[in-house]
Protein backbone atom coordinates (compact mmCIF):
# COMPACT_ATOMS: atom_id res chain seq x y z
CA UNK A 1 0.00 0.00 0.00
CA UNK A 2 1.22 3.50 -0.84
CA UNK A 3 2.84 5.44 2.02
CA UNK A 4 1.29 8.93 2.13
CA UNK A 5 3.03 11.94 3.69
CA UNK A 6 1.79 15.51 3.90
CA UNK A 7 4.34 18.31 4.20
CA UNK A 8 2.35 21.23 5.64
CA UNK A 9 3.07 24.96 6.04
CA UNK A 10 5.56 25.09 3.20
CA UNK A 11 6.44 28.77 2.72
CA UNK A 12 7.64 28.39 -0.90
CA UNK A 13 6.22 25.42 -2.80
CA UNK A 14 8.72 25.50 -5.68
CA UNK A 15 11.78 26.13 -3.51
CA UNK A 16 10.73 23.31 -1.19
CA UNK A 17 10.11 21.02 -4.16
CA UNK A 18 13.61 21.78 -5.49
CA UNK A 19 15.21 20.88 -2.15
CA UNK A 20 13.06 17.75 -1.85
CA UNK A 21 13.97 16.64 -5.40
CA UNK A 22 17.66 17.35 -4.81
CA UNK A 23 17.57 15.12 -1.74
CA UNK A 24 15.63 12.38 -3.54
CA UNK A 25 17.88 12.40 -6.62
CA UNK A 26 20.96 12.41 -4.38
CA UNK A 27 19.72 9.28 -2.61
CA UNK A 28 19.04 7.50 -5.90
CA UNK A 29 15.25 7.70 -5.71
CA UNK A 30 13.17 8.02 -8.87
CA UNK A 31 10.47 10.67 -8.59
CA UNK A 32 7.45 11.78 -10.59
CA UNK A 33 6.11 15.28 -9.85
CA UNK A 34 2.51 16.20 -10.71
CA UNK A 35 0.72 19.52 -10.72
CA UNK A 36 -0.80 22.07 -13.05
CA UNK A 37 1.14 22.39 -16.35
CA UNK A 38 2.11 26.04 -15.74
CA UNK A 39 3.46 25.18 -12.28
CA UNK A 40 5.46 22.27 -13.72
CA UNK A 41 6.96 24.51 -16.42
CA UNK A 42 8.01 26.99 -13.72
CA UNK A 43 9.47 24.14 -11.64
CA UNK A 44 11.38 22.94 -14.72
CA UNK A 45 13.01 26.39 -14.95
CA UNK A 46 13.65 26.49 -11.19
CA UNK A 47 15.42 23.12 -11.29
CA UNK A 48 17.84 24.54 -13.89
CA UNK A 49 18.61 27.63 -11.80
CA UNK A 50 18.11 26.36 -8.24
CA UNK A 51 21.80 25.85 -7.51
CA UNK A 52 24.82 27.22 -9.30
CA UNK A 53 26.99 24.25 -8.32
CA UNK A 54 24.72 21.24 -8.83
CA UNK A 55 22.24 19.94 -11.37
CA UNK A 56 19.09 18.02 -10.57
CA UNK A 57 18.59 15.70 -13.57
CA UNK A 58 14.99 15.97 -14.70
CA UNK A 59 12.69 16.31 -17.68
CA UNK A 60 9.22 17.60 -18.42
CA UNK A 61 7.36 14.60 -19.83
CA UNK A 62 5.16 16.69 -22.13
CA UNK A 63 8.20 18.04 -23.98
CA UNK A 64 10.73 15.17 -23.85
CA UNK A 65 11.44 12.11 -25.96
CA UNK A 66 10.19 8.84 -24.42
CA UNK A 67 13.79 7.60 -23.95
CA UNK A 68 14.68 10.75 -21.97
CA UNK A 69 11.57 10.36 -19.81
CA UNK A 70 12.40 6.71 -19.08
CA UNK A 71 16.00 7.56 -18.13
CA UNK A 72 15.29 10.64 -15.99
CA UNK A 73 15.33 10.22 -12.20
CA UNK A 74 12.95 13.18 -11.85
CA UNK A 75 10.00 13.41 -14.25
CA UNK A 76 7.60 16.34 -14.23
CA UNK A 77 4.26 15.03 -15.51
CA UNK A 78 0.80 16.49 -15.95
CA UNK A 79 -0.54 13.06 -14.88
CA UNK A 80 0.98 10.19 -12.90
CA UNK A 81 -0.70 7.71 -15.24
CA UNK A 82 1.83 6.26 -17.65
CA UNK A 83 4.81 7.44 -15.60
CA UNK A 84 7.98 5.46 -16.34
CA UNK A 85 8.53 4.50 -12.71
CA UNK A 86 6.41 4.24 -9.56
CA UNK A 87 8.79 4.82 -6.68
CA UNK A 88 7.95 8.31 -5.35
CA UNK A 89 5.18 10.67 -6.43
CA UNK A 90 5.28 14.32 -5.34
CA UNK A 91 1.97 16.16 -5.76
CA UNK A 92 2.16 19.94 -6.08
CA UNK A 93 -1.41 20.18 -7.39
CA UNK A 94 -4.72 20.70 -5.66
CA UNK A 95 -6.34 17.44 -6.70
CA UNK A 96 -5.77 13.78 -5.95
CA UNK A 97 -3.24 12.55 -8.51
CA UNK A 98 -4.79 9.93 -10.76
CA UNK A 99 -2.93 6.64 -10.40
CA UNK A 100 -1.20 7.55 -7.10
CA UNK A 101 -1.92 4.07 -5.71
CA UNK A 102 0.68 2.53 -8.05
CA UNK A 103 3.49 4.41 -6.27
CA UNK A 104 5.42 3.23 -3.22
CA UNK A 105 5.29 6.72 -1.69
CA UNK A 106 3.20 9.84 -2.19
CA UNK A 107 4.32 13.22 -0.86
CA UNK A 108 1.75 16.01 -0.75
CA UNK A 109 3.27 19.51 -0.54
CA UNK A 110 0.95 22.08 1.07
CA UNK A 111 1.57 25.81 1.53
CA UNK A 112 0.15 28.10 4.20
CA UNK A 113 -2.44 29.53 1.79
CA UNK A 114 -6.06 28.88 2.81
CA UNK A 115 -7.11 27.54 -0.60
CA UNK A 116 -4.17 25.10 -0.73
CA UNK A 117 -4.86 23.94 2.84
CA UNK A 118 -8.56 23.36 2.04
CA UNK A 119 -7.70 21.22 -0.99
CA UNK A 120 -5.21 19.30 1.19
CA UNK A 121 -7.93 18.54 3.74
CA UNK A 122 -10.03 17.00 0.96
CA UNK A 123 -7.11 14.87 -0.23
CA UNK A 124 -6.26 13.82 3.35
CA UNK A 125 -9.86 12.68 3.90
CA UNK A 126 -9.79 10.75 0.60
CA UNK A 127 -6.64 8.84 1.59
CA UNK A 128 -7.76 8.26 5.19
CA UNK A 129 -11.19 6.99 4.11
CA UNK A 130 -9.44 4.37 1.97
CA UNK A 131 -7.20 3.15 4.78
CA UNK A 132 -3.90 4.77 3.83
CA UNK A 133 -1.62 5.51 6.76
CA UNK A 134 -0.72 9.19 6.65
CA UNK A 135 2.39 10.83 8.04
CA UNK A 136 2.27 14.54 8.84
CA UNK A 137 5.33 16.80 8.55
CA UNK A 138 4.59 20.32 9.80
CA UNK A 139 7.26 22.79 8.76
CA UNK A 140 5.80 25.49 11.07
CA UNK A 141 6.56 23.35 14.14
CA UNK A 142 10.14 22.85 12.91
CA UNK A 143 10.65 26.60 12.59
CA UNK A 144 9.34 27.16 16.13
CA UNK A 145 12.12 25.02 17.60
Amino acid sequence: MTEVAFHFNVPDKLGYACRLLRKAAGSGSRVVVTGQPELLRTLDTELWTFSAVEFIPHCYAAAADPQVVAASPVVLADSARGAPHQEVLVNLGGTIPEGFERFERLIEVVTQEDDDRQHARTRWKHYADRGYAITRHDLASREAR
